[in-house]
């Protein structure tokens, strides 16, 4: 969420900043000066009423005490405490259709993301390793998977619907075993402490990142009671949500979590994009990267935390670009974003792997996650970030076809073996 007194007081910018992310601001900020001033107006008068009022309360009081009659003030005072009941209604209304503007703003993007409607105008930033060479016809992973008998796409359709997978034998202990190298990894060299924190979220926590109220539709809901409890789309929610309505020492920052979780998404709007293989699951496993930062210090953790993401490519030997996302094409709470894309030679494509984010103080404003830092007076909003370290079903696509053989075969990444059980390849017939 932005600072209302900041979107008052730079309204230009934040226009043309929505126009950059290819939106109308006259959609978006809903006559914003409008809306301020009468809200500011309702406000002002209920205090100034409140004011008089109490000032009248005195006076009775004073009254009551010489043994004077107050009765005309005193109804005067009840008449005004009328007054004042309305125009605090008044204020309380125009503060929710406020509120309802600004949570409805996306982030603004920062200065260094090129400006573009869609995907298309994306920058790349550079390239690791070099694609694989075969001397056959690379199989896309859903062939290699069903003939390996790891993969198995029709009995999921079967216990639960499309965009569901079940992995059988190898194919379920090489995403166990990618698990466990991405936590070891960067709990033991990166320097992130690993949390295991609940699969369902309750609204506050999906507002506070930034999934609610707008995106309602991509989320699985699950009613319980007279309150909704929801399914993690992504451990940024409740691992973000820590620290929420938190004021934290600045000497512990940055603060840098680790987390592997399910993650479970509706997928809308998503019909007939991606339907073959497991690319887009409405369920998924994932180890997630979150950081909470000083804001002088963000942009150098944002740099280190998408260098964290690419060191799982990078020590698994599979070619990757990075990519940095034009304004059409960012997430609504972030300020800027890399993408890393990894090779699937099975499909001849780059396919993202992990988006890693600097929000700025856009979430932690909704969340309201401070720090203090001694010596100063008051608190600040912190940074948040936060990347997929990475999304492990991708990665286990990204294996299958970068490392099959002509055999039909699989090699398994040699810093994965220790994982597998010294398992050194997954061979047809097995």
């Amino acid at each position: 969420m932005l600072d209302l007194a900041f979107v008052r007081d730079h309204l230009e910018l934040v226009e043309e900043k929505l126009r950059q992310r290819g939106m109308d601001p006259a959609d978006v900020l809903n006559n914003f000066r409008e809306l301020d001033a009468r809200r500011r107006q309702a406000i002002h008068q209920a205090e100034t009423l409140q004011a008089e009022r109490n000032q009248a309360s005195e006076e009775v009081a004073r009254l009551k005490k010489q043994k004077q009659d107050a009765s005309a003030l005193i109804e005067k005072t009840k008449a005004m405490r009328q007054q004042i009941d309305d125009l605090q209604k008044q204020a309380a209304e125009e503060d929710a259709r406020m509120r309802a503007v600004l949570d409805g703003i996306p982030n603004l993007p920062h200065e260094t993301v090129p400006v573009g409607r869609d995907a298309n105008d994306n920058q790349e930033i550079r390239r690791w390793g070099t694609p694989p060479e075969f001397s056959f016809t690379p199989k896309p992973h859903w062939e290699l998977g069903e003939q390996l008998g790891v993969l198995d796409l029709e009995r999921a359709a079967k216990i639960s619907g499309a965009r569901f997978a079940v992995y059988w034998d190898l194919g379920a202990k090489l995403e166990r075993a990618l698990a466990n190298f991405m936590l070891d990894l960067h709990t033991s060299e990166h320097g992130y402490t690993e949390v295991l924190p609940p699969y369902m979220v309750n609204a506050d926590s999906m507002y506070g990142t930034g999934q609610l109220p707008k995106f309602e539709a991509d989320l699985f809901k699950v009613p319980q009671g007279d309150k909704n409890f929801y399914l993690v789309p992504t451990a940024e929610v409740p691992v973000t949500n820590l620290y929420r309505g938190e004021i934290l020492d600045g000497a512990r920052l940055p603060i840098s979590l680790t987390a592997y979780t399910p993650c479970f998404r509706s997928e809308a709007g998503s019909y007939g994009k991606d339907v073959r293989g497991i690319i887009r699951q409405h369920q998924f496993q994932k180890v997630e990267l979150v950081k909470f930062t000083k804001p002088e210090d963000s942009y150098e953790q944002h740099e280190k935390l998408t260098h964290d993401a690419e060191t799982v490519l990078q020590r698994l030997g599979l070619h990757y670009r990075v990519v940095l996302l034009s304004t059409g094409d960012m997430g609504f709470s972030s300020a800027k974003t890399y993408d890393l894309e990894v090779w699937l030679p099975g499909q001849q494509l780059f396919r993202e792997i992990s988006s890693c984010s600097n929000f700025e103080a856009f979430q932690a404003r909704r969340a309201n996650i401070r720090y203090r830092t001694e010596g100063r007076k008051g608190t600040e909003l912190v940074h948040t970030l936060n990347g997929s370290g990475l999304a492990i079903g991708r990665t286990w696509v990204a294996i299958l076809e970068n490392y099959q053989q002509a055999d039909g075969s699989v090699v398994i990444p040699e810093v994965l073996r220790p994982y597998m059980g010294g398992v050194e390849k997954i061979a047809p017939g097995r």
